[in-house]
């Protein structure tokens, strides 16, 4: 969520340009700029009449000492009134706030300057390519076909199952899903991140403090609570779309001391997402699923370190990929193409042979304080230094987050480049330990 201090004149314009990059128009900053306005406004009457609610019931004091029995009665009748303005002048202070909140919570996070500006992917900036793509003797097989002819992934089933967009993992298929979620977990580990195992249910507050709720309600998959009279209540849960939602609700409502941060934290979840692309693309295989598995890694830190952060983070997750042999680009998001949190993003993308082009398998990005503004995730920033040996005030920290990695797409990956002539796929060496084999035949 954006400082509301964004909205004040002196700085509206400047927050009108940056909201334009994001896709918002200037009616709707305008709008905010009003409710922000009004605010303000309503939170200095109401200073004022308690001031004034001071000032005067000090008087009614001093004329009941005199016994001046009218005057005492005009003062306490006017004493009441002023009360009864207080309280309204309260009511309408909690309704700005509210719907100040209210459209906070949907606009998207600032742009870091440093980002590339653009409407779409098509200005998004390559920043490095590495490795090469393999060459084969022979055409090469979509991940789906590979699948099904080695028997280890089964659309048809998992189709008569749940729907459209599941998958159901048989023998190798189910070894290597699990071998990639444990080596993902250990090199987490060997990079400073402690593992988590969070609940999959979160509250819907949770998906509003990680920025899923309001904008992204219609892509989630809610439970729904059935009240006493048996009718259908609001959800109470919510299956996470991504194991960033509750990393980040970790600490929602706490003050971390700077002396303890950063906070690094990984986690393996299913993720479950209603969402299901652009229609016509990523329809077939496992490129976009209801139900997928991802280790999430997300950070929480002091704002002066993000930048240094989000390049740790990216280098934790390109690990993976070098690690196993796996050819891929990094690429900076633009304005227009980063996610609703996000101010800074880089992607990486792995070569897909099929295709024969590079498909997003990780997201690495800085939400600066705009998670922690929502979900009230503050540091107090160290004491040296400070005059009088005063604590400082607490401030919001920065979180990121990043896939490390999504795990089926990293299925695709080893199939597509790994395959050989016979249908056979090649195991990489940094995984045979957690697989067991050298080859899925």
């Amino acid at each position: 969520m954006l400082d509301h201090r964004l909205f004040s004149a002196d700085r509206l314009a400047a927050t009108t340009d940056h909201l334009r990059l994001r896709g918002v128009d200037a009616a709707t900053v305008d709008d905010v700029s009003t409710v922000a306005g009004a605010r303000l406004r309503s939170i200095a009457q109401v200073e004022q009449l308690r001031q004034r609610l001071n000032i005067e019931s000090r008087a009614l004091g001093a004329l009941a000492k005199a016994g001046d029995e009218a005057a005492l009665a005009t003062a306490r009748q006017a004493l009441g009134t002023l009360k009864a303005e207080i309280k309204q002048a309260d009511i309408d202070n909690s309704a700005n706030e509210a719907r100040l909140r209210e459209l906070l919570l949907r606009l998207p996070n600032l742009a870091d300057e440093s980002a590339p500006q653009g409407a779409s992917e098509a200005d998004n900036r390559q920043d490095r390519v590495v490795g090469t793509a393999p060459w084969f003797e022979f055409s090469p097989r979509p991940h789906w076909e590979l699948g099904e002819s080695l028997g280890i992934l089964d659309f048809e089933r998992a189709a008569k199952l749940s729907g459209s967009r599941f998958v159901v993992y048989r023998g190798a298929g189910a070894r290597l899903e699990r071998a990639l979620i444990n080596f993902m977990l250990d090199l987490a580990a060997d990079a400073g991140y402690t593992e988590i195992a969070p609940p999959l249910l979160v509250r819907p507050e949770a998906m509003q403090n990680a920025g899923q709720y309001p904008k992204f309600r219609g892509d989630a998959f809610e439970v729904g609570a059935d009240d006493a009279d048996g009718d259908a209540a609001m959800a109470s849960h919510v299956l996470i779309p991504t194991s960033e939602v509750p990393l980040v609700g970790l600490h929602a409502d706490e003050i971390l001391e700077q002396e303890t941060l950063p906070r690094r934290y990984s986690a393996y979840t299913p993720c479950f997402r209603r969402e299901a692309g652009a229609a016509g693309r990523d329809t077939r295989g496992l490129i976009r699923l209801h139900q997928f598995n991802k280790v999430e890694l997300v950070s929480l830190t002091a704002p002066e370190h993000s930048d240094d952060e989000l390049g740790r983070m990216t280098e934790c997750a390109e690990r993976v990929l070098g690690e196993l042999g796996l050819h891929y680009r990094v690429v900076s998001l633009c304005t227009g193409d980063m996610g609703f949190c996000a101010q800074r993003t880089f992607d990486l993308e792995v070569w897909l042979p099929s295709a024969k082009t590079f498909g997003e398998i990780s997201s690495c990005s800085n939400c600066g304080d705009f998670q922690a503004r929502r979900a009230k995730i503050r540091y107090r920033p160290a004491t040296s230094g400070q005059k009088g040996g005063k604590k400082p005030k607490p401030a919001p920290l920065h979180t990121l987050n990043g896939s490390a990695l999504a795990v089926g797409r990293c299925v695709v990956a080893i199939l597509e480049n790994y395959q050989r002539a016979d249908g056979s796929v090649t195991v990489p060496k940094a995984l045979r330990p957690y697989f067991g084999a050298d080859l899925i035949d």
